[in-house]
């Protein structure tokens, strides 16, 4: 339950990083900062943030096999999201806003970029999305060190049709059509 919740909760802080202010680029050219979202940063933030989601939302209810397999995503996930988010987060790059800038002025190459840009300052949203992706690194460890103890989610509603309760009394349509799905003939002679 708490490697779901963990999950769920990067992948959140994900997603609404993604639309937040991650960088301000300081420009020779204008007064006022040129303001550079999580998904212009990292392109792969909204994506991955989502897939985190649902990743989470799966984990809820898969059984022993598949939860071993959404950890490895998970891992993965995160091990991107971090490689992504910490060069932002500690010294932002000039390729990170590169898109931003070019569209905002017409400009594009490194050197014509690094002309007119004084600084890149990074705001506090790398930070906490650098700290959900280190939760989800921690919720994916869990999951694969705990997974053979979890409960099976999908087996309780699951029905066995071998059991058949005495007192039932006899089939209606309903339950001659279902015993026919389960290969069993309702007219035969079992019966």
């Amino acid at each position: 339950m708490y490697a779901v919740v963990g999950f769920l909760i990067a992948g959140g802080i994900g997603t609404i990083s993604a639309t937040q202010t991650w960088i301000m680029a300081r420009r020779v050219d204008a007064a006022e900062p040129l303001l550079v979202t999580g998904a212009d940063a990292v392109p792969l933030l909204a994506a991955l943030s989502l897939a985190v989601l649902a990743l989470g939302a799966a984990l809820s209810i898969a059984g022993r096999a598949l939860r071993y397999v959404l950890a490895v995503l998970g891992l993965g996930a995160a091990a991107a999201l971090i490689a992504g988010t910490l060069p932002i987060s500690l010294d932002p790059p000039l390729s990170s806003v590169a898109p931003v800038l070019t569209k905002a002025t017409g400009l594009s190459g490194g050197k014509a970029l690094q002309a007119l840009v004084t600084a890149l300052e990074p705001t506090a949203w790398p930070v906490a999305a650098l700290i959900a992706w280190t939760l989800l690194l921690a919720a994916s460890a869990f999951v694969l060190l705990t997974a053979h103890r979890w409960k099976a989610g999908g087996r309780r509603y699951e029905q066995n049709p071998a059991v058949r309760h005495a007192d039932a009394g006899p089939l209606d349509p309903v339950d001659s059509w279902d015993e026919l799905s389960h290969g069993t003939d309702p007219t035969g002679p079992s019966r």
